[in-house]
């Protein structure tokens, strides 16, 4: 009999949840809720609006919690900030500036701190041309050439193409890794990083729909201005907006214990 019984307590418990899911969608958030502290994170201000907060860490790390609106679809809302940290990366004739004037720097120092001769001089002015040379794209070291000469054809390739799984590799440093809904493109001056997935908003767990989202993007490389060696966004909330984003710049590229603390405090504001 009791078989009887439980069949029928089954069936009332899941009517009863699927009677809570809920039908609409919940309150759009109108302000973001930024705490002082978020692990590593340390609140440094916040807009009057409370639309904007701005959160550092003692490594110099500097993040921008931004709360977004929608107009078209999440992935156009967030164009934008994909286009401003795309503009973190260094042009050519800007790396090459950089590299001269890092040259040059270190050849006047050197320079005053030894007080070095004539001739000690001369070689630093040397070397600082010959750093400026390069930056702008000078002739290549000999060896190259040497290097390629003795090892001829040689680069090899890796391509893998299964079910979920793409991967392109070759030994030139370049790959392209495509696992599920993470897309990583690697080279030889660092790698960008794209994620992104469906989820369900907080308390619709029994929804058939999942009516938010999840996103990662990731810049990490060797020619970004201002020091950064990694920038990016985390973002998440409902698709129909507001979206919760936050816009992670890293001192260091060890970026790993920042966008932990990042994750947490897009989520608990997307409500994901």
């Amino acid at each position: 009999m009791k078989p009887l019984f439980f069949l029928p307590a089954c069936g009332l418990v899941l009517a009863t949840a699927a009677a809570c899911s809920p039908t609409t969608p919940p309150k759009a958030r109108a302000a973001l809720d930024c705490p002082a502290n978020q692990g590593e994170l340390d609140r440094a201000s916040v807009a009057p609006d409370g639309k904007t907060c701005l959160y550092t860490t003692r490594s110099g790390d500097q993040v921008s919690l931004r709360l977004i609106p929608v107009s078209s679809s999440y992935e156009a809302a967030l164009q934008p900030v994909e286009q401003e940290l795309q503009g973190e990366v260094q042009t050519e004739q800007e790396a090459a500036t950089a590299k001269a004037a890092a040259a040059t720097a270190d050849a006047n120092a050197a320079a005053s701190d030894a007080k070095a001769t004539a001739g000690a001089a001369a070689e630093a002015a040397k070397a600082a041309k010959q750093a400026a040379d390069d930056a702008a794209g000078g002739p290549k070291d000999a060896d190259d050439g040497d290097r390629a000469a003795a090892h001829p054809g040689r680069n090899e390739h890796a391509h893998i193409d299964l079910p979920g799984i793409h991967i392109d590799a070759d030994d030139n440093g370049k790959a392209n890794v495509n696992v599920g809904m993470i897309h990583v493109n690697a080279g030889e001056d660092g790698a960008v990083v794209r994620m992104s997935r469906d989820v369900r908003l907080r308390g619709e767990a029994f929804s058939r729909d999942k009516r938010g989202f999840r996103a990662t993007y990731i810049l990490a490389k060797d020619n970004l201005k201002d020091g950064w060696k990694t920038v990016g966004y985390e973002a998440a909330g409902p698709k129909t907006g507001p979206i919760t984003v936050a816009v992670v710049k890293a001192k260091t590229g060890d970026h790993h214990d920042v966008f932990g603390d990042v994750k947490r405090l897009v989520r608990k504001n997307g409500g994901v």
